[in-house]
């Protein structure tokens, strides 16, 4: 298949059976999407062919879902063969409160929720789903998790989430700059294989140039009398001379936060806070928080809890029901939300940069080519971009404004793997504030410190450890596969199954791991490593400063903020070690 310009992929061969789980992986715009709807039939491909068992059943979850017209019990009914089950399925998703809506008035990601609740009770030999985990909580992408892994027919998917690749699928196929790669073993096999063609890569590389010498010299030594060099070796010379690797497809963000403005001490603090629509309860109330100049905080919790809405409130967007907002004069916003910045598909991607208020020059193009928008991409309209280009290119017009305090709204929906770990490794030595919305679990392992709890329950409060703490704790007050009221004190049978679960995980034995695996495994924690490092660094300075002042309520918080993060360094040292001996084993 090709799209205006390049290929999107050529001579993919595959063969899907009942049992298998396919991921698909690869860069947005490599056409993931294009090759879902060619596997479904929507599509017909440009060459080659499509052979499908007789009577297979294909349930289906497209990126942009169309649904029939009524209320959203009855468009889930209509194709579940049991009905109770619609009803079960969309309460599982977050849902339950709006059964009688009228699918014509649901919001982008509550219409998702819907399409994806149709293709799971939908009688299928094969379920396929573009980005089905866009839009969940947290509980509900677990509760899909199980679902997924319960699931006997074929599953193909396009999904972002590594947690959710890592645990459902079995084989995952890569999309890379038109060509196709499958690999065995789920994601870990994904990124051993990826990284064992890297390697092979730089060998092929080297010995490409050992001989591109020897054919250079060659070529400069004159012709013996009465000889000619042969045409052809000339020919074979000359490719070989000329010929470049190609380059990595993901490189990183370069120096994009170089004359980032300095923030002041003063960043963001928030007084009381409350916040109510016109005639309802509050989402919330009594929010205290006063941001860091290097902040780096997750707000978590399900669907509706008022997350986004605080984010509003930060930027500036909206005003609180009660309570205040002081912003520090050094402050500049950038607001990266979950609509994003306004795009006419009919302007070129060279033009949004300056907001055609200019002719795009060098730095505009060289700007571009950082977030791998390349020469031809800079020309296409932005109608012809994938969801996930789309994105990218929100975002990049948010990072290009150099803000000092970054609030990120889901900022995982529609991109690629490889951009999220770029904007992850970016965020790490990024100079600013950091407020994240996000239901992506790995994504908010790498990215905070702390994480502020919205769950509808008791008053959002900053908790330290970030989301990993968090995680484990509300694990703990699970009781009998709800969560437990937080006002009320876990009951013994909720430590009862804490302690069996935690030995039963403790029982069980680690996977055998290839080295490439391993490596990519020390390298993030490094990086993590690194990250706690310079927080306990700041916190220490800050303890220090605070000894001298005598704020002794900011001494508390800091001191046990400070604890959380050497018993996290203290457990990724552990943990590093117990890798470094692993990978030594491997190797042997």
């Amino acid at each position: 298949m090709t799209r205006p310009g390049r290929p999107l992929f050529t001579d993919v061969s595959l063969t899907l059976s009942t049992g298998d789980r396919l991921g698909i992986v690869g860069l947005n715009g490599t056409g993931k999407s294009t090759l879902l709807s060619v596997l479904t039939g929507e599509v017909e491909p440009e060459s080659g062919a499509v052979r499908r068992g007789r009577d297979v059943r294909i349930a289906t979850l497209p990126q942009r879902p169309v649904l029939p017209t009524g209320t959203v019990l009855a468009a889930v009914e209509a194709v579940a063969e049991r009905d109770w089950e619609a009803a079960a399925v969309l309460d599982h998703l977050g849902m339950a409160s709006l059964t009688d809506a009228d699918t014509s008035r649901l919001s982008g990601g509550q219409a998702k929720r819907v399409a994806l609740a149709r293709a799971l009770v939908a009688p299928s030999d094969l379920l396929v789903l573009d980005e089905p985990t866009n839009h969940l909580d947290i509980d509900a992408i677990a509760w899909l998790e199980d679902r997924l892994d319960s699931y006997r027919g074929g599953l193909v998917l396009v999904t972002h989430d590594r947690h959710v690749l890592d645990r459902v699928t079995n084989r995952v196929l890569e999309l890379d700059r038109g060509r196709s790669y499958l690999h065995d073993g789920g994601y870990a096999g994904y990124l051993e294989g990826r990284a064992l063609r890297e390697e092979q890569a730089v060998t092929q590389e080297a010995t490409r140039k050992n001989l591109a010498r020897k054919e250079l010299a060659w070529l400069r030594r004159g012709a013996p009398a009465r000889t000619s060099k042969p045409k052809a070796r000339i020919d074979a010379a000359t490719t070989l001379v000329e010929t470049r690797a190609e380059p990595a497809a993901r490189s990183g963000i370069p120096d994009l936060w170089f004359g980032t403005p300095r923030l002041g001490d003063k960043v963001v603090e928030l007084t009381d806070v409350s916040f109510h629509h016109d005639g309802a309860p509050p989402l919330f109330s009594d929010i205290e928080l006063m941001l860091d100049n290097r902040e780096r905080l997750g707000l978590v919790g399900p669907n509706g809890a008022g997350k986004s809405t605080l984010l509003d409130l930060i930027a500036g967007r909206r005003s609180p029901s009660t309570g205040t907002i002081d912003v520090g004069s050094t402050v500049r916003i950038g607001y990266y939300d979950q609509i994003g910045v306004e795009l006419d598909p009919r302007q070129r991607v060279r033009e949004a940069i300056t907001g055609g208020r200019r002719e795009p020059d060098w730095q505009d193009a060289a700007l571009l080519e950082s977030f791998w928008f390349d020469g031809d991409a800079q020309w296409a309209p932005i109608e012809l971009l994938s969801g996930g280009e789309r994105r990218r290119l929100q975002l990049l017009l948010v990072l290009a404004q150099k803000p000092n305090v970054l609030l990120l709204d889901e900022p995982t929906n529609d991109l690629d793997l490889d951009t999220l770990r770029v904007l992850e490794e970016f965020l790490d030595d990024w100079p600013g504030a950091l407020i994240v919305v996000s239901h992506d679990r790995a994504f908010l392992e790498r990215t905070v410190a702390d994480v502020i709890v919205m769950d509808g329950h008791a008053n959002p409060s900053r908790r330290p450890g970030g989301y990993a703490a968090w995680e484990e704790q509300r694990r703990a007050s699970m009781v009998r596969g709800r969560i437990a009221d937080p006002r009320k004190a876990p009951s013994g049978s909720s430590g009862s199954s804490s302690t069996k679960a935690s030995k039963a995980r403790s029982a069980e034995k680690p996977a055998t791991r290839s080295p490439s695996t391993l490596r990519f495994l020390i390298k993030d924690l490094e990086k993590e490593i690194k990250r706690l490092a310079k927080a306990k660094d700041r916190l220490e300075l800050k303890v220090a400063d605070l000894a001298v002042s005598g704020d002794h309520v900011e001494l508390t918080r800091l001191g046990g903020e400070l604890t959380a993060v050497l018993a996290e360094l203290n457990a990724a040292e552990e943990q590093w070690l117990e890798l470094t001996d692993e990978a030594e084993r491997a190797s042997n």
